[in-house]
């Protein structure tokens, strides 16, 4: 069975506009991730990364523009877009009072998985994220590293196709940081899952990934990262001179 029209892409931001009163926070965005693609959303602090994340999870009802999963719109086939659709939000989200495998399971009950299949499921994500060990243990005596690796197997409980991530290494160490990376891109080549990585940390960008900066609500850059960076510049040199504010004049 297909997903979707077509091969239509696993995300496509078509033309989103979202304001808070007077305040543009997003202002005409379009971004398009490839089925099987990791994509980084770069920007820094207020650039509109978590305002579009809430608008691709409708948290926040897009107010122009439109947002597509893999052909399904958000307007038109809500269930069907976002039964694609797993999230992993930049705040902690887990019950620190049960333990991981009854987090995982009330997270599988809310979309409707049989408990059976449920377990089997869990017990194949804690494999893959390294934490079978883990799973009678309860939230609170996992490290900050350990408990994101949970909030990645609970986002793919249901079996998404494409994964939206909002800085979900902020705050960690450097070895849990690239445990997290290396789960994520083993799932994107191994099992062609989708990702959408908002971050500002560039050390977790490979040259040839998909890339966009958003600064105030804008698309600034767009292409691989490599492409984005002039010359012999970094791409964390290509970032602050995307993002740089012009001086200001004396009056």
């Amino acid at each position: 069975m297909s997903d979707g029209a077509g091969e239509s892409a696993a995300l496509d931001v078509a033309g989103v506009s979202h304001r808070f009163g007077a305040r543009a926070a997003l202002s005409d965005v379009s971004i398009r991730v490839e089925r099987g693609r990791f994509m980084a959303l770069l920007g820094p602090n207020g650039a509109g990364k978590t305002t579009l994340f809430s608008v691709i999870t409708r948290l926040y009802a897009s107010q122009d523009g439109r947002v597509s999963i893999f052909g399904h719109g958000l307007d038109r086939e809500p269930s069907r877009a976002l039964a694609r659709l797993g999230v992993v939000f930049q705040a902690r989200t887990l019950d620190t009072d049960l333990t991981v495998e009854q987090n995982l399971l009330y997270h599988a009950s809310l979309h409707g998985i049989a408990r059976r299949a449920a377990k089997a499921r869990i017990a194949a994500l804690l494999a893959r994220v390294g934490l079978s060990d883990r799973r009678d243990d309860k939230v609170r005596t996992l490290s900050g590293g350990q408990s994101r690796r949970i909030e990645i197997a609970r986002s793919l409980v249901h079996e998404p196709k494409l994964l939206l991530l909002d800085e979900p290494t902020v705050g960690l160490d450097l070895e849990s940081r690239a445990d997290i990376v290396a789960i994520v891109r083993a799932l994107v080549r191994e099992e062609g899952l989708s990702v959408l990585w908002a971050t500002h940390i560039f050390e977790e960008i490979d040259g040839a990934d998909d890339a966009v900066v958003l600064h105030k609500g804008r698309i600034v850059a767009r292409g691989t990262a490599d492409s984005i960076a002039q010359g012999d510049e970094t791409l964390e040199a290509a970032f602050r001179r995307l993002v740089a504010e012009p001086p200001r004049q004396a009056a």
